[in-house]
Parts: structure tokens; sequence; C-alpha cells
């Protein structure tokens, strides 16, 4: 006999725990970025370095594990991609920011949103938008926070209408 919640309540650590693994990815896929901004190597050393050390070292300090795949895609994508990001960014950015007066690591958290709001149609915009939110608020709060929520709702707003607008009618 299964206990109440049982089976339910183990898909849902499970989720939990995935989600964890997730918001880990992005934080360690900013911090990647940073590097590579700041010209600590290319972006496949970079991503190797992380994927043999650091992530392991902080999966052996007791935190959740990141997830690697979405570590290594949400860096190749952004870097890649580096301009057309830039443009979607500027392209919804309110006065007086402009990109390139940006903090760096402000800029690497946009830059890392709008790769998943346009390259992964499998994370919905407002998880993307509410994670990236929570990684420059854990960075910044105050202004970068309500600058990065206001830019990313914009963002996903234009890039996946249909999924912002579903929620608001119901």
């Amino acid at each position: 006999m299964t206990q109440p919640g049982g089976a339910r309540d183990d898909r849902r650590r499970a989720r939990a725990h995935g989600g964890r693994r997730r918001s880990a990815a992005r934080l360690a896929a900013a911090q990647a970025l940073y590097q590579i901004e700041l010209g600590g190597g290319s972006v496949e050393e970079v991503v190797q370095d992380f994927i043999r050390h650091r992530l392991a070292e902080i999966a052996g300090q007791g935190f959740v594990p990141a997830d690697e795949a979405l570590f290594a895609d949400i860096v190749r994508g952004a870097a890649r991609r580096r301009d057309e990001l830039d443009n979607m960014i500027a392209g919804v950015l309110a006065e007086p920011w402009r990109v390139d007066r940006l903090e760096t690591i402000l800029h690497v958290i946009l830059r890392a949103a709008a790769y998943e709001l346009s390259a992964r149609p499998d994370v919905p915009p407002r998880v993307t938008v509410n994670e990236y939110v929570d990684l420059a608020d854990a960075f910044f709060g105050g202004k970068e926070t309500a600058l990065v929520n206001g830019v990313l709702d914009r963002l996903a707003r234009a890039l996946r209408p249909d999924e912002m607008d579903a929620r608001a009618r119901g």
C-alpha cells in the first residue's frame, strides 16, 4: 500500500531538485560568461574548467549539483549569439540604460536570460524571467533587479507573446 501522497510527493521532490539543479546551472553560467567577458579563456576552456572543477567543488560542498547540460548550453549559446542577444536587449532597454554601459555581471545575466528566452522553448518564459530576476537580486538588489525584471518581461513578451499572454488571460 502506498503512503498518502507517496508517489506524488516523490515526483514533487524530484521536480524541486531538478529546479534547484537548473538554478545552480544558471548561476554557474553567469559566472562563466563573466569570466569569458573579462578575458579569462575561450568559451570551451571555461565550460570544461567549470564542469571538471568548479561544478564538482560546489557539489562536493553539499550544494545541489548544477545541471551540466543546461549550464553548457547557456554558456555556449550566449557566447555564440552574443551580438544578436545584445541587440535584443538593447531593443527593450529603457532610458537611461544602455547595453554598453551595463555592469559586466548585469550584462551577462541579461544575455544568458535572452539566450534562454530565445532558444529554450522547453523552459516557460515566466520561469526564465523569475530565475534571472532572483539571480540579479542575489548580486545587486534594488534598481538593477527591477531593470532585469522589466527588460526580461518585455523581451519575453516580444519573443514568446502567446505564452506570456496565455497566463494573463487565465
